[in-house]
């Protein structure tokens, strides 16, 4: 008998992709995935630990789900709840007292063995937790999946941290780093094109430490595991995220320059701006390393655009070294960049930090570096107006005749297209931009099969 799963997806693309392959692990167990929350059989919350107050939204989501399973209870039914993901990881034993209701929780690391997990449900030893970090990696363990990939999908070929920056809990939920064998990766790839796929990302913590063993009995970085995958017939593009600037190595960068399929368009955390605050913040380089880093990508690859990541109000930050932070944005000039104020995470160096930032001076910074790098990412999308872009078509849009996409820079583009064009990269010229993406109308339709 058919059971109904439901996933909800928390935070970053390495949880999309592991809520994926959970889905792939439990099908053989029955469950097919359904987007409606009230016909579950099994609910599934994949949560991020990173973002502010991600403990705090957990519970109330899973308030509403207790009343969702009592609902099914009084009907005869049953309904099986389980928290997965980093704050699993991070708070296991909490969430089981907070919410005896919850059945299963489970580790970033642990979800190959979900079937385990339900078998020990089912014989009523009540609810199961595994937050642990088996030896076995669990790439090893999980199955082909044979559902139909969208257009753009996601890969994950590193998982981990070993950086230990002292904002940060990666280090503790996700473990050390780890990066799958090229070969493995590879062999995903080609079941992810032959079932759609014509754009890969390819995912980890710290996606450029990435040191699998390769084909030829060697150490693969990523740089030469890109250039493997870019010779797969049918794949059209390539990106890759989260890069850390520690390893941004020569091979990498040569990539950037050589490998047509890569996308230019790179996201490269810097966190801040001033040298003190990536000392107090363990980063491990320096404002004139990250710029000489930026100045060898634009000199590889002249056309990429750059995104980053700022945090505003770590303990300690002066109004200098915020200053610093915004002439960093007007020197490197972003298409886009991801702010957020800083948060406590309990367990991290800087948690217990002195010098804690006033919540309102946190929120009146971060409104001025938001402008500026939306301002700049304005700047970027108008500039665009006029050009010839190829579009990866990905989906349906809003209107009728309508589709999106997205533009090497990762912009979203609206076109009226046919519905076969979806799959394909077309030459669209840009017609208009707004603050987040672009409008266009596509130049030729000669290479679409009719």
């Amino acid at each position: 008998m058919t059971r109904k799963l439901y996933i909800r997806t928390y935070g970053c693309q390495m949880n999309v992709y592991d809520s994926a392959r959970m889905a792939d692990v439990l099908a053989p167990l029955g469950y097919a995935q359904t987007e409606a929350l009230d016909d579950a059989d099994m609910v599934l919350l994949n949560t991020c630990h990173i973002r502010e107050k991600a403990a705090e939204k957990l519970f109330s989501d899973l308030g509403r789900l207790r009343r969702l399973k009592n609902d099914k209870a009084k009907d005869g039914g049953q309904l099986v709840i389980g928290v997965a993901g980093c704050v699993a990881q991070a708070e296991g034993e909490e969430i089981l007292a907070r919410a005896p209701f919850v059945d299963l929780v489970l580790g970033p690391q642990t979800y190959h063995r979900l079937p385990e997990m339900i078998a020990k449900l089912a014989r009523g030893r009540g609810p199961v937790l595994d937050t642990e970090f088996p030896p076995e990696p669990k790439f090893d363990y999980l199955p082909e999946s044979t559902a139909p990939q969208a257009v753009s999908a996601f890969l994950s070929v590193q998982e981990g941290c070993d950086k230990f920056c002292t904002f940060c809990v990666v280090p503790y939920t996700r473990g050390a780093e780890f990066s799958r064998p090229a070969a493995a990766v590879i062999a995903e790839a080609e079941r992810l094109i032959a079932a759609g796929a014509r754009e890969l990302t390819l995912l980890g913590q710290n996606v450029n430490a990435y040191h699998g063993a390769g084909v030829d009995g060697g150490i693969w970085g990523l740089g030469r595991l890109i250039r493997a995958l870019a010779d797969l017939p049918g794949l059209e593009r390539l990106r890759y995220t989260t890069s850390h600037p520690r390893d941004m190595s020569d091979e990498l960068i040569e990539a950037h320059r050589d490998v047509e399929k890569l996308m230019p368009f790179l996201h490269l955390p810097v966190q801040s701006g001033s040298d003190a605050m990536l000392a107090a913040m363990n980063r491990g380089h320096t404002i004139d390393e990250y710029r000489r880093i930026i100045d060898r990508l634009r000199a590889a690859r002249p056309d990429i655009a750059l995104s980053s990541d700022f945090i505003i109000g770590f303990p300690g930050e002066s109004d200098e070294d915020f200053a610093a932070s915004l002439a960093l944005v007007r020197e490197i000039g972003f298409a886009q960049a991801f702010s957020f104020k800083y948060s406590k995470r309990p367990g991290t160096p800087g948690a217990a930090l002195r010098a804690q930032i006033a919540e309102s001076l946190k929120s009146e910074r971060l409104q001025i570096l938001q402008e500026l790098v939306e301002a700049q990412q304005r700047r970027f999308n108008d500039a665009c107006a006029g050009r010839v872009l190829p579009v990866l078509f990905e989906k349906p849009g809003r209107h009728p005749g309508q589709l999106v996409g997205r533009s090497p820079y990762l912009q979203w583009v609206h076109a009226q297209a046919p519905s076969r064009c979806q799959g394909a990269v077309l030459p669209v010229r840009i017609t208009g931009a707004g603050p987040n993406s672009l409008a266009g109308e596509i130049e030729t339709l000669a290479e679409v099969v009719a």
